[in-house]
């Protein structure tokens, strides 16, 4: 066990990494744990938790932003801007199921890891909700970036240059980050018995309407009975989320129905059953199995996802669905990690990235957490992280360097 701190102010946090770096040593960073196996292995000296550097700072419901210590719980979070009708538009994803973890995601953990979910495709990532950062850097030293306001774009490069860094660039103490109004009503037309090929054609069709749809997945038939304890409609389940005002939702539903009626058959869940269903698609409810078996986040462009799962299962043994318009998809792999293969077929289908979530401690050690590995990449982020930290002393090897 190594030694652990848990600042309860920024001076204290900041003091802390100073005293580290004079004396050489490194510091692992950690919120509440629930993402500590996230990336490749890090072995450092010591350990910081940020659970204590904990508390909303501002809200400004009229504004629709809100001041954080890293530390706070997303669940603190989300109970306050709730009682003003407001939410984290880009759902961020909890990773316990997945990663087999306990304690409560915080929301410097959230923009540590950019942690987006299926909202993402038309809210964007929690990057560009993120408006304002406070943080350590590797000699201690405290540095702000942005504002309270959304109109103040001030520092907005490095702002969202340290989110998605998984804490090797600094320490966050405090965020800013705008929420949204929380939609009155929503439904989802679940389209059933599409393959793979056929529901990306789908989504894409879907989201070229103007119905505004804010989430679309593929639920394959090898996963579809661990949505909803068995709930949907058999066959595989091509999914589309409508949120809104009621009357406008039922007007779009009533279009999206028609739209797909003659293609397979059609089915509709009311607003409890939405909730349910998406909050199980952004925390990967399908592979919250509790087993090592490896696991990949991956982003290309929606029209190639299932052609990469098409091709992997021509040599590997693999199952997956889609979030994302088919952009994001969740691989998990029967044995090995397969990361070359994989590499190779990124590569193949015009580029994209992957993130090795889950897998054992063998695997994790020789095989890179995010891939493909570009030179060109690797170097630029070996030159920030330098600048940031030259000594090295945030999460050594997290993200490679």
């Amino acid at each position: 066990m190594i030694p652990i701190f848990e600042p309860e102010t920024e001076t204290e946090a900041a003091g802390i990494v100073a005293t580290i770096a004079r004396n050489d040593l490194t510091l692992k960073i950690e919120g509440g744990g629930t993402r500590s196996g996230l990336g490749n292995p890090v072995a450092a000296d010591r350990l910081l938790s940020t659970r204590k550097l904990s508390g909303v700072v501002a809200y400004n419901p009229a504004e629709m932003t809100m001041t954080a210590r890293a530390g706070t719980p997303v669940v603190e979070i989300e109970a306050v801007i709730a009682e003003n009708r407001q939410m984290l538009a880009f759902e961020p994803l909890d990773h316990r199921g997945v990663m087999a973890t306990a304690g409560e995601p915080t929301i410097g953990g959230v923009f540590a890891t950019n942690a987006s979910g299926p909202r993402r495709l038309v809210a964007g990532a929690a990057r560009d909700h993120l408006l304002g950062i406070r943080f350590a850097n590797g000699a201690g030293e405290v540095i702000k970036s942005g504002g309270r306001v959304m109109k103040n774009v001030t520092g907005l490069d490095l702002v969202k240059l340290l989110c998605g860094s998984h804490g090797t660039l600094g320490l966050l103490t405090e965020v800013t980050f705008k929420v949204l109004p929380l939609p009155p009503a929503s439904a989802t037309i679940v389209v059933s018995g599409l393959d793979d090929a056929q529901a990306a054609a789908a989504m894409a069709r879907a989201m070229a309407l103007p119905v505004e749809v804010s989430g679309a997945a593929h639920l394959p038939e090898s996963v579809r009975s661990r949505f909803l304890g068995g709930g949907l409609p058999d066959g595989p389940a091509t999914v589309l989320r409508l949120e809104g005002l009621a009357a406008s939702v039922e007007l779009r539903r009533e279009k999206l129905v028609a739209a797909f009626a003659s293609v397979a058959p059609v089915a509709v869940l009311d607003h409890d059953a939405t909730t349910s269903l998406w909050r199980q698609v952004r925390d990967v409810k399908p592979y919250s199995d509790a087993t090592q078996k490896p696991l990949w986040r991956v982003s290309v462009a929606p029209s190639a996802g299932q052609q990469l799962v098409a091709a992997l299962r021509l040599e590997a043994g693999v199952d997956a669905f889609y979030d994302w318009q088919g952009g994001l998809v969740w691989l998990r792999m029967e044995a090995d990690a397969e990361a070359d293969l994989l590499r190779r077929y990124i590569k193949g289908l015009g580029g994209g990235h992957a993130t090795l979530v889950r897998a054992s401690d063998a695997i994790r050690a020789k095989t890179p957490a995010f891939e493909p590995e570009v030179p060109a990449v690797a170097a630029l982020s070996a030159r920030l992280k330098h600048k940031f930290d030259p000594k090295g002393i945030f999460n050594p090897g997290r993200m490679g360097f």
